[in-house]
């Protein structure tokens, strides 16, 4: 078992790559020593991003209604999941929603639909919700997730003032055909390609806690590195009611500040973003994991309740450190509440 982890740390700094063997005595580590990785970790977290967290915010712009059978999604095909279904948020409900996160803290929004890929009517779309947000609020990146792309479809996302695209391998390319068989690993990969070779930041992740072994979790982060992700949300799978993997608890806190500090070792100088489900398995470890995790989301997540931001808010600051960028503008009232249409409701297209 490997024990310096302040050494280990030290090599990662100077250029070194992160071995699988290294990579394994990390998830393998005993809860005893789980200060001391946070603390060896923290020093690889500093060097590149310092005592900032990268808030970012999600606006649903489709909800449900999805041909995938991803086996994870509440919004699969298939799926009795209590969840909101909608078609296309307008273009002013979708700056409005912005605005609420941003006035938060937000420095990124997160326009999501849910669907296999867009159409080229779709992007059109998008791109000029992308412009509203971007005019109305400059200084903001602007990140898009609409799932597989097609030829040309990046580069008109970038043309319209897009920053990044999200677009997450989810697990392994081994277990890939477990969790998903309406499309595949490699589309996945092609998407985030094509994303890079547009211009455009690729933010590409994972999901936890799907029954994944320490050597496919391995296998998955070391393929983000491999594709060189600019950041990495790490999601803790939320076990719906109405999907494959309803009831599936496999995860502690403490090996879920594992997981970030396994991202954090691999990918030194990604932005590594503790994201859904953290609340629900990290639970009180959540401060502990800022010191891995340089990026969170604000307020609720595209189907399920986050916790409210002024937690959030809070929470960063008790960690001792600051959100980037807010010196540079007003937030909100500490007291702000970000919270979406309930769950369960149906609301029409277009609303």
């Amino acid at each position: 078992m490997f024990k310096n982890w302040n050494e280990l740390a030290s090599r990662q700094l100077d250029g070194e790559v992160l071995s699988r063997a290294e990579a394994l005595a990390i998830l393998r580590s005993d809860d005893a020593e789980l200060l001391s990785l946070v603390a060896a970790g923290g020093l690889l977290r500093r060097a590149a991003f310092g005592d900032t967290v990268k808030v970012n915010y999600l606006v649903n712009l489709k909800s449900g209604l999805c041909p995938e059978d991803c086996h994870y999604c509440s919004q699969r095909l298939g799926s009795t999941a209590q969840i909101l279904k909608y078609s296309w948020l307008s273009p002013a409900e979708t700056a409005a929603q912005a605005s609420v996160g941003i006035r938060a803290g937000a420095s990124r929004v997160c326009l999501v639909a849910s669907g296999t890929g867009p159409s080229h009517r779709d992007v059109e779309r998008v791109a000029e919700l992308v412009g509203k947000v971007k005019t109305e609020h400059p200084q903001v990146e602007v990140c898009v997730c609409l799932g597989i792309l097609r030829d040309a479809q990046a580069e008109r996302l970038r043309a319209a003032g897009a920053d990044a695209y999200n677009h997450n391998l989810n697990t392994s390319e081994s277990r890939y055909g477990e969790i998903c068989t309406t499309h595949t690993f490699a589309d996945r990969v092609q998407t985030v390609e094509k994303v890079q070779q547009a211009g455009l930041s690729a933010c590409a992740g994972l999901i936890v806690g799907m029954g994944e072994s320490d050597e496919e979790l391995v296998d998955a982060i070391f393929a983000l590195r491999d594709l060189g992700a600019d950041s990495i949300p790490v999601n803790f799978l939320m076990p719906f009611e109405g999907t494959p993997l309803a009831d599936t608890w496999l995860l502690t806190p403490a090996q879920c500040v594992r997981i970030l500090a396994l991202a954090r070792f691999a990918c030194p100088s990604a932005e590594v973003r503790m994201a859904g489900g953290r609340e629900l398995h990290l639970r009180t470890l959540q401060s502990l994991a800022l010191h891995l995790a340089n990026s969170l989301f604000l307020g609720d997540y595209l189907t399920s309740e986050g916790q409210e931001a002024s937690a959030d808010l809070e929470m960063i600051a008790d960690a001792g450190f600051r959100v980037l960028g807010a010196e540079d503008r007003e937030l909100a009232d500490e007291g702000v509440t970000i919270r979406r249409r309930g769950a369960g409701t149906e609301i029409p297209a277009n609303a």
